[in-house]
């Protein structure tokens, strides 16, 4: 392991991201992307609707990136190597925690294989240790963007955590309430089930932080089967469809994806958790135009 060798030490995983943070923002590792933002209200689910402010500042690294892809013939990875700048804390043998160089939400966590693995293999054992890890330390949300369609924009692993509460007023989840009306089937960790708020492809199980990361793999395979992605366990190693994973101390959602955005409007994983983003008010009037919930069933459609 590089950055001191050390592991992280219990409850020390916010108090690093605080001070990586200020470090950052003062040598200018870290540019986050300015937003306004607006609430649309649908059914029970209040969405957060950010507007982007100035996108050059991406658009500008995505240029460089791929001027260097052009010049080296292979492909940019900011994570081989990565910005020290931007690290927070060795998570595991396996796993990093960095900073979002392009947060939209503040104190944006990235757990990134140490190793080149790729975005579309299914998750490890490992991987939801680094996950397991990081929610202990942060109430936040965890989240995984599997393939392109499913919003992933870097192809090397990563998961990502944001911590809560998501609102700007204070309100921890747009859909917390929809998730508490999931039905249940199924008993122990068989328990699956899926929320009458949601008209995408979904299916939802409660879990515990005190299970191991095998059982918390387990817990993921069966919601894989539930939206038709595996029958029994993965037989491969690259996963069979794109898909979101989204997580917190108490649940864990699987969303299939079909494609990666509608009308013009991207989304990841966190336009599951009501929390979408539009790159100016056009787009915002055409999401008021089409609705939150249309906009995530197009992308997520039930089969049959």
């Amino acid at each position: 392991m590089s950055d001191g060798e050390f592991l992280l030490s219990p409850n020390s995983l916010w108090t690093r991201t605080l001070e990586q943070t200020q470090f950052a923002l003062d040598c200018g590792a870290l540019e986050p992307i300015p937003t306004e933002f607006e609430y649309l209200q649908q059914g029970e689910i209040r969405f957060l609707v950010r507007i982007l402010a100035n996108i050059d500042r991406k658009a500008k690294a995505k240029a460089a990136e791929t001027r260097q892809t052009q010049e080296t013939g292979k492909p940019f990875n900011p994570f081989l190597p990565y910005d020290k700048n931007l690290f927070v804390a060795n998570l595991s043998a396996s796993h990093v925690c960095l900073l979002n160089k392009f947060n939209v939400v503040d104190h944006h966590l990235l757990m990134v294989t140490r190793e080149f693995e790729h975005q579309n293999t299914w998750l490890t054992v490992a991987d939801f240790a680094a996950l397991q890890i990081g929610l202990r330390e942060i109430d936040g949300l965890g989240f995984y963007n599997g393939g392109t369609e499913a919003g992933a924009s870097q192809p090397h692993k990563h998961l990502q955590l944001v911590p809560l509460p998501l609102m700007p007023d204070g309100d921890r989840l747009p859909i917390e309430g929809a998730i508490a009306q999931t039905e249940y089937v199924g008993t122990g960790l068989d328990k699956i089930g899926r929320s009458p708020e949601f008209p995408f492809n979904h299916a939802i199980a409660p879990i515990s932080l005190n299970r191991s990361p095998e059982e918390l793999q387990q817990q993921y395979y069966r919601l894989l089967n539930a939206v038709g992605l595996i029958e029994g366990t993965p037989k491969t190693e690259t996963q069979t469809g794109a898909y979101n994973l989204l997580a917190t101390r108490d649940w864990l959602m699987v969303v299939r994806r079909t494609q990666e955005g509608c009308a013009g409007i991207s989304l990841n994983a966190l336009g599951f958790a009501g929390a979408l983003l539009v790159r100016n008010l056009e787009q915002l009037e055409q999401l008021k135009t089409l609705t939150p919930l249309a906009l995530l069933a197009n992308v997520a459609p039930v089969e049959g």
